[in-house]
């Protein structure tokens, strides 16, 4: 959720910020990897604040604009869909920092749905933090073997004769789903379409919806 950054003394280095509760193997492992990186000087404790801090500014209202803009604009979309982090950048100023972003549309032949098998890459830098059901173990399986059962739980149900694909994000490359417009928002502005666009809608596990 999007907040006021802190100010700093920048003349000190931070030292981490410790959980106090217990700590499992691989939160040890990780803190002694970054440990070791701070100490031969590869990033210091104030650039990693600033970079988590970055990323706790960004939400899924980020995506939403990104969808809008496709939606409205087919020149945009083509340029997304073909270079999805390179448009982003370019034509709307939001950084993705380090992964590619391969955007994945919607079709009414095809529907998306986005995934990390291994753990939890997500567009955070697009979508803000991943949500904690995207990082259980349940849905990394389950999503690869009954991508149409998910759904289902998520309330989303797909025709039958609509191809469902799922996408595995890695370290080095994130997806976004571009969902389908809904009908009769063709002349709405791009303020409005970016109102109803929401995180579900962009990882595939939901379709936009319409108050009638």
């Amino acid at each position: 959720m999007p907040h006021d950054p802190h100010e700093h003394d920048h003349g000190h280095p931070h030292a981490p910020i410790e959980a106090d509760g217990p700590k499992g193997p691989y939160q040890v492992l990780a803190d002694a990897a970054r440990g070791l990186l701070i100490e031969k000087g590869y990033f210091t404790a104030d650039a990693m604040r600033a970079m988590i801090e970055k990323i706790d500014a960004r939400s899924p209202a980020l995506g939403a604009r990104i969808v809008a803009r496709a939606w409205k604009d087919p020149a945009f979309k083509a340029r997304l869909l073909s270079e999805g982090k390179k448009t982003i950048l370019d034509d709307m100023d939001i950084d993705a920092v380090a992964a590619d972003i391969v955007v994945v549309e919607n079709t009414p032949q095809t529907h998306n749905v986005v995934v990390c098998t291994l753990c939890s890459c997500y567009p955070v830098f697009i979508l803000g933090r991943p949500p904690d059901w995207y990082k259980s173990y349940s849905y990394r399986s389950r999503a690869v073997r009954d991508p149409r059962g998910v759904l289902t739980e998520f309330g989303t149900t797909i025709n039958p004769d609509r191809e469902v694909r799922v996408h595995d994000s890695t370290a080095d490359m994130r997806y976004l789903v571009l969902p389908m417009q809904p009908d009769g928002t063709d002349d709405w502005p791009e303020e409005d379409l970016a109102a109803i666009v929401t995180r579900d809608t962009m990882v595939g596990v939901a379709e936009v919806q319409v108050a009638h």
